[in-house]
């Protein structure tokens, strides 16, 4: 079955200010539903408050309605700090001020938003109670800030928020994510391999599985789904060779030894590291694996909140790849969910999860987070690629990606680790011969 456009997708807005200027009733103006409680008593808004909705001409959103940033006492600190992480997953920020009141604290958010490339759209609010300074006004529009004035509780003004949200979407925000278009034209076919594990959704494939079906569709491609079981059959079945095979990380090793070296093959995270993360980058970190020696520390990051099983590809699969590849044991340590250290020194690299319920802005934030603290971060694709010695394979449809590898590998030309991998290249040549 498939869903509808799930967050990772939706061009994400956060509404932003003081408490008590109106968020939460500017948020229900648009959406015209009650989605937050409303109340004079300031600080209403404890935690973050998600509503998805189309908002033409814009398309999928993901409303973030927002504590006031101005809390105090130790839970206000607590959601000042929730605040601070829903600023770096928006695309646009609605920086929400009482008509009439606008100070330092106005211009500091402001000067944030703009400092990470958020575009910014200011509400003034209250109109009814009072009147914007019109130097302020004067000034946004010699400096073409956009602003609305609004009175949330009658709705007056939402109309004119609304366009200017529109001004400032940025055009690759109006436009779907290609996942693998570009790989597979009209008329073209694609294989699929999907396995089905306790962790797979009971009655319905992954969104980003079910996505790709219909970018594919939408582009007159044909698209093939088959189990990693039925993958020899099929492509025996198949007249002509598929433009490309896409696989589940979890079965990359049986996927590879049961198509042939003509018939690109990649796998789904590869695809998420393209389109949410830095493909490049996170490529260049996967070799970092050279660099890992026993009883180092590494960190596995989920984005979203799945229960593991006995066989799950975070805690259980990587680890094991990832340790006969370096002959040792490893210390790992995982995180799910928006939960992430502020101090990543300990670690030597960083395994994320392909964020697939992620929009892209969140995920480079964390990427530029890990750059900043100088710790490597790739994905569960890349690495896993990488420890079984087909990474090369898996990034021929990506000739940067593949430019990027071939650089990091120069750089351990000598050492253990690589020799070792082209044994392994040779042993996995000979077994997709001999099929």
């Amino acid at each position: 079955m498939l869903r509808a456009t799930s967050k990772g997708f939706r061009t994400h807005i956060g509404l932003f200010g003081r408490r008590n200027v109106g968020k939460s009733s500017l948020l229900n103006a648009i959406t015209q539903q009650q989605v937050s409680i409303v109340s004079e008593v300031p600080g209403t808004t404890t935690d973050l408050v998600e509503k998805p909705m189309e908002l033409l001409p814009i398309g999928p959103v993901l409303f973030l309605d927002t504590a006031g940033i101005d809390d105090v006492g130790a839970l206000g600190k607590q959601r000042i700090a929730k605040t601070q992480k829903a600023i770096g997953r928006c695309d646009i920020g609605v920086l929400v001020a009482e008509a009439g009141v606008w100070g330092e604290f106005e211009e500091k958010l402001m000067a944030e938003l703009g400092a990470r490339g958020i575009s910014v759209v200011v509400a003034l609010n209250k109109v009814d109670m009072c009147r914007p300074d019109i130097d302020l006004l004067i000034r946004f529009e010699q400096e073409g800030i956009k602003y609305a004035k609004v009175t949330a509780t009658t709705a007056e003004g939402i109309e004119t928020l609304r366009a200017r949200l529109a001004e400032v979407a940025a055009p690759a925000e109006n436009e779907a994510a290609v996942i693998l278009r570009d790989l597979v034209g009209p008329e073209e076919t694609a294989v699929l391999v999907m396995p089905f594990d306790k962790e797979a959704p009971k009655g319905r494939i992954k969104q980003l599985q079910a996505q790709s079906i219909r970018e594919l569709l939408d582009g007159e491609a044909c698209c093939v789904a088959v189990k990693e079981t039925g993958l020899a059959r099929t492509l025996g079945n198949l007249m002509t060779p598929p433009q490309l095979v896409v696989t589940d990380a979890a079965v990359f090793e049986q996927v590879a030894k049961a198509t042939p070296d003509s018939i690109p093959l990649t796998a789904f995270s590869i695809l998420l590291s393209r389109l949410k993360g830095d493909l490049v980058a996170q490529t260049r970190a996967a070799v970092a694996v050279e660099r890992l020696k026993p009883g180092d520390r590494v960190l596995v990051a989920e984005s979203c909140t799945h229960h593991p099983i006995e066989e799950d590809i975070g805690r259980v699969k990587i680890p094991r790849w990832l340790q006969k590849y370096i002959g040792g044991e490893l210390k790992f340590t995982t995180v799910k969910g928006r939960d992430f250290p502020e101090d990543l020194s300990p670690y030597k690299l960083v395994i994320h999860c392909g964020a697939c319920m992620w929009n892209r802005r969140e995920m480079m934030n964390r990427i530029r987070e890990c750059h900043c603290q100088g710790v490597p971060i790739t994905n569960y694709g890349l690495v896993i690629a990488y420890s079984l010695g087909i990474l090369e394979r898996a990034l021929e449809p990506f000739p940067e990606a593949l430019v990027a590898y071939k650089e990091e590998r120069q750089k351990y030309a000598g050492s253990r680790s690589l020799r070792a991998t082209k044994q392994h290249d040779e042993v996995g040549m000979r077994l997709v011969s001999q099929a």
